[in-house]
């Protein structure tokens, strides 16, 4: 029965056909499809392109529709567009009852949808969650918010089984939560409180016994929750105060890396006093709130904006506490064992790995090496294993601040830089492009790929890219 189990276990994490959520098979950036071409641009191997409202959001794929999101004249949209064609099939506008301050590297349209092959699913900052039919009739609609993370909302939903499940992390009021996929009722709601920055994304784990698990980082640490329940199962810390990448699997161990500042880098920690200490003298009015003129170093005064969790432009004892912890955390990436129950960090973290971590884009392993690029375009491959390097620098061509995540497929890792260089490597964690290819055009969405296609969207434009 255990072997039928894991067997079982097995077939559960199995990549699915399509590209149904952001990142493809369970947020992995990883396909099984052939054939795909290594050179390309606007006018190499097109098969198609399009036009289309801007929009941060990835391609996701079921069947023969791509989905996609988009931002014209104030309006919130949705479209699905033929995927052999490249025609737009239909366009659906959302409510907007609001208008959330963004970071500029953000976007109103920047969560992907998911789909389960029948419906599609869409989230928005200024309005919440919509359900459509893949002929593009609304089904149920979910106001949320309105939202106060400083840099705007950016996770995206997954589908998991029979529910829509939704990370909403914020200053305050964090929580993930699952609606049903049927009728958008709330079916759990779980309060993250630990959770003050970031927009990642969740992965789903299927353990060889029990129900699947829903797998979701955050400030600080790192939590498991009954896929049924919302209950939450385990947790491991020693991540940073801010999360915005996908975890990716391999075996038994998940990986996440995890960016707050350049002061989290190693050497470059700056101490910060206990609350304890600080208030007494500089608490002057004794209201248990350090004011802009109250506050006792320069640091805390330039960090205001990222501390004040509610905004009232003076900082209260949890949030003191919640920026001497911000600053006591480190960036990296944990290789971190999955399951358990409980406080797993001191059993579970394998090994860490604290330099030129990305903030943005979410890490890939391929033909066992886990690749990772950061926002300023340094690349690092390291033996999943172990955590040991084995390259890191620039890539030829394509040096430039990378925001889309890696991809990768039929022997070829893509990586899109902010300007629009794809870069494409060969397996084995060497840097040495094989090909740059010049999309002329700014990038901020991940491509997918999918039966011997990348759907590749640009600023402007989505490409469908193929061997003719």
């Amino acid at each position: 029965m255990p072997f039928l189990l894991a067997i079982l276990s097995v077939l559960l994490a199995a990549p699915a056909t399509d590209w149904q959520r952001f990142r493809g098979p369970n947020g992995s950036g990883l396909s099984d499809t052939t054939g795909l071409p290594a050179e390309f641009g606007p006018a190499q191997n097109v098969v198609w392109k399009i036009d289309l409202p801007e929009g941060f959001s990835s391609p996701i794929i079921s069947g023969n529709r791509i989905f996609l999101t988009g931002f014209r004249d104030d309006a919130l949209l949705t479209f699905a567009v033929d995927r052999t064609t490249g025609k737009v099939l239909w366009e659906k506008a959302a409510p907007r009852d609001r208008k959330e301050k963004l970071d500029p590297r953000n976007h109103p349209a920047a969560p992907s949808a998911a789909t389960d092959g029948e419906r599609v699913f869409v989230f928005f900052g200024d309005y919440g969650l919509i359900a459509y039919d893949v002929a593009g009739r609304e089904l149920w609609r979910k106001p949320l918010g309105p939202f106060n993370n400083i840099y705007g909302m950016g996770a995206s939903p997954i589908v998991v089984d029979d529910l829509v499940v939704l990370a909403c992390d914020q200053s305050t009021g964090s929580f993930i939560a699952a609606f049903d996929r049927n009728t958008g009722r709330e079916r759990w709601r779980t309060p993250r409180p630990e959770a003050r920055s970031g927009h990642s994304t969740p992965i789903v784990y299927a353990p060889p016994r029990g129900p699947k698990q829903v797998i979701l980082p955050g400030s600080f640490l790192l939590s498991a929750y009954a896929a049924d329940t919302g209950k939450r199962l385990w947790w491991v810390g020693g991540l940073s105060f801010e999360l915005k990448s996908v975890p990716v699997v391999e075996g038994d161990t998940l990986y996440i890396n995890g960016f707050g500042s350049g002061e989290n880098e190693p050497g470059r920690r700056v101490a910060v006093a206990p609350s304890a200490d600080v208030f007494p003298a500089a608490d002057k009015d004794k209201n248990r709130k350090l004011t802009t003129e109250e506050l006792p170093t320069k640091h805390a005064a330039d960090a205001l904006a990222f501390i004040d969790l509610d905004g009232d432009k003076a900082l209260s004892v949890e949030e003191w506490d919640y920026y001497k912890a911000a600053m006591d955390s480190e960036n990296g990436m944990l290789a971190i064992r999955l399951g358990g129950s409980g406080d797993m960090t001191v059993k579970s973290v394998r090994w860490a790995y604290r330099r030129a971590v990305p903030q943005l884009p979410s890490p890939l392993i391929y033909q066992h090496v886990l690749y990772m690029v950061n926002d300023g375009g340094i690349v690092t491959t390291l033996k999943p294993d172990t955590g040991e390097l084995i390259k890191q620098g620039r890539l030829k061509g394509a040096i430039d601040r990378y925001y889309a995540s890696p991809v990768a497929a039929d022997g070829k890792i893509y990586m899109a830089s902010e300007k629009g260089k794809v870069a494409v490597l060969k397996p084995g964690g060497d840097l040495e492009p094989a090909v740059v290819n010049d999309l002329q055009d700014d990038i901020y969405a991940t491509p997918a790929l999918l039966d011997g296609r990348i759907y590749l969207r640009t600023r402007h434009t989505l490409y469908c890219f193929g061997i003719k």
